[in-house]
């Protein structure tokens, strides 16, 4: 019995992925800042370098009069549009926000992005040695009676 409990234990241990190294959590966070610092200093360059093209957006709706699992789309286009208009820009001393890497394996990793306003979860993708943000699901938070940025 003990062989085969050592037998499980490591092969628990082979299917554990190893830990990111610092240098590519960096480069996963450093790009999750320029999504999120870009739109609130209304930087569309950071925020288009941190897109795929292909960029797929949505936040869930819902149930809607038009559709029963209707999603909110949003483009790479769109995003760059509305951060060049300043739709998000917020004092620098009012930036409250955090990105976590969640998993990374191999070339794909998953991210949690949070403000006050909005929670964003990410799937990067690694080109060469570039991450980007190829998806995203956000949820945007209930407005507080103050002052904050326009919706997303």
């Amino acid at each position: 019995m003990p062989a085969l409990a050592l037998l499980f234990a490591a092969a628990a241990t082979a299917n554990t992925p190893a830990a990111p190294d610092a240098a590519t959590v960096a480069a996963i966070e450093a790009t999750c800042f320029d999504y999120v610092d870009g739109q609130l200093e209304a930087d569309p360059q950071r925020v288009a370098r941190s897109l795929h093209p292909d960029l797929a957006k949505r936040m869930v709706l819902g149930e809607t009069p038009d559709e029963r699992l209707s999603l909110r789309r949003m483009s790479k286009e769109e995003l760059v549009g509305l951060t060049r208009q300043g739709a998000l820009k917020t004092p620098k001393a009012e930036w409250d926000r955090t990105c976590r890497v969640l998993d990374v394996t191999g070339n794909a990793a998953s991210v949690r992005l949070e403000t006050p306003w909005f929670v964003d979860y990410f799937h990067m993708g690694r080109f060469g040695e570039r991450w980007i943000i190829v998806n995203a699901l956000w949820y945007s938070k209930p407005r507080a009676a103050s002052t904050a940025p326009a919706a997303k």
